[in-house]
């Protein structure tokens, strides 16, 4: 049967294409520097298909990469190693260079070695001139020593979100998938790697490259997940960051259960701008007014639950119209979609989940935090959610692998605080799915006055670079390149028709 994943980890790059010490923690003191011998030796690109190099090549032909190895455990450096994959394209004004900026495209689980040729045709030419872009697959990601969890095909196009509970039996029968998968990642090949792949230990192999690279500060444009892994860093290492960009924040607990759960908020708050798309496109048929449009949404769920049309159920259903919530640019496929789905007929599948993509996300989002352990904290959360955010709250609310992961934990999470320079911007839509405006104000509110936040009057995931709104752009390009950022915190307004 084939189904359409709910594919929270590079939704990012859709969107780009269309348009202090942890307390406890068993690590060496973060002020401590670390100093690694001679400088990376850049070289060709490692190339995954020819698709792929060949839109490289135009997009970027000056991206360079190299490896770096680091520790695999932090609390014994002088132990068993890892690679990271690295990547850089250097700035061609060296008298307007100023430093180095490294980019994230969010995830976890999301490769960015080629995130900076893919970035390159959107960040301003300013941008590109004052700084060496570097990208990196992060710890047990892509062409870094990565993980697996020996996910099946099955597995892989079910994607991250648990079925849509209807009943408390539901959960109890997403339990069986949801154990599965945490055994298979705790007995993989790469098992010996599960408890270190987090984001604190990402965030020190920043810190690595950032020495090798003989920066002494770096600068930082973290999307999504990245905001999180930026709000580490600059916790960790606060005198080693400079410019720090966070955009579309997760809250300052990272993707925790508390984050999952508010996808729920985050689709109900977009939504009403797909209603109105789609009402005001009456040659789709889905409804004349945005409240017959949100009707059609809950009746083709229903029937697609009861009557899958070429193995897209109600949930299928619902993660495809969040998935394309994501864009504006998108609105459009997803009311084709509807209108095939309420004619009986066959849309394109999403291709499925890459294993290692799925693993990273569920090695991260497991490690860093851990979740309820118990079936019936998910039985309420999902009744709950399903009463609150009924479009996919269900699914959210219900239980994952996180609930049966291993409890062996190197260390606590790390606490975001104001603690450090004031060299935060964070840049916000106010209707973003995957990441709702509620945990980007809590972020905000935990760096206290270390940040500062531009939000957007405009819905989807991701602002800058390859957003409409020239408020926010010029507000992030302008903290970039001259260290200009705003005395309090900013609302753009909607800029309709860019």
């Amino acid at each position: 049967m084939r189904r359409r994943p709910l594919s929270l980890t590079l939704a990012i790059l859709a969107v780009a294409a269309t348009a202090t010490a942890t307390t406890g923690a068993s690590v060496a003191a973060p002020d401590t520097e670390v100093r690694t011998a001679g400088s990376p030796r850049w070289g060709a690109c490692p190339q995954q298909d020819a698709h792929q190099q060949n839109t490289q090549q135009e997009s970027s032909p000056r991206l360079e990469c190299s490896t770096l190895q680091v520790p695999l455990d932090y609390g014994d450096p002088d132990g068993r190693r890892i690679e990271i994959a690295i990547s850089r394209l250097a700035s061609d004004k060296p008298a307007k260079r100023r430093g180095v900026l490294f980019i994230n495209p969010g995830g976890p689980g999301g490769e960015g070695l080629d995130y900076p040729a893919l970035l390159a045709p959107t960040l301003p030419q300013s941008v590109l001139d004052s700084y060496d872009v570097i990208g990196f697959d992060p710890r047990g990601v892509g062409r870094s020593t990565p993980v697996t969890c020996d996910l099946t095909p099955q597995q892989r196009q079910r994607g991250n979100f648990p079925q849509y509970a209807h009943t408390a039996a539901d959960v109890v029968r997403e339990t069986k998938h949801a154990r599965t998968v945490a055994r298979q990642c705790a007995s993989s090949r790469t098992s010996w790697m599960l408890p270190h792949i987090t984001t604190a230990n990402t965030a020190r192999d920043m810190d690595r490259v950032r020495a090798t690279l003989g920066a002494p500060k770096l600068s930082y444009l973290g999307h999504s997940y990245g905001t999180h892994l930026g709000a580490v860093y600059t916790t960790l290492f606060p005198e080693r960051s400079d410019r720090i960009v966070l955009d579309s924040n997760l809250g300052p607990n990272g993707y925790d259960r508390t984050a999952f759960r508010m996808l729920g908020r985050g689709m109900q708050e977009r939504f009403p701008d797909f209603a109105a798309f789609a009402a005001a496109h009456p040659e789709y048929g889905l409804g004349d007014t945005p409240r017959q449009v949100t009707a059609t949404f809950f009746r083709l769920a229903k029937r697609l639950d009861a009557d899958p049309v070429d193995g897209i159920d109600g949930t299928a259903f619902r993660g495809l119209t969040f998935d394309r919530l994501y864009s504006d640019a998108l609105m459009p496929t997803l009311a084709k979609d509807w209108q095939a789905l309420d004619r009986g007929k066959p849309v394109s599948p999403a291709p499925s989940t890459p294993e290692n993509l799925m693993a990273a996300w569920l090695h991260v989002v497991c490690n860093d935090t851990r979740w309820p352990g118990q079936v019936r904290d998910y039985q309420r959360d999902a009744a709950l959610d399903r009463l609150r955010y009924p479009m996919v709250g269900g699914s959210t609310g219900s239980i994952g692998p996180c609930a049966f992961w291993p409890d062996e934990r190197v260390e606590p999470p790390v606490r975001i605080t104001d603690r450090g320079p004031a060299n935060v911007l964070m840049a916000q839509n106010e209707r973003d799915p995957g990441t709702p405006l509620a945990g980007a104000r809590k972020l905000r509110q935990a760096f206290g006055k270390r940040a500062t936040m531009v939000t957007v009057d405009q819905g989807g995931h991701g602002v800058y670079p390859f957003g409409r709104n020239t408020c926010a752009n010029d507000t992030v390009t302008a903290f970039l390149t001259t260290g200009q950022r705003p005395s309090r915190d900013r609302a753009c307004a909607a800029e309709p028709g860019k």
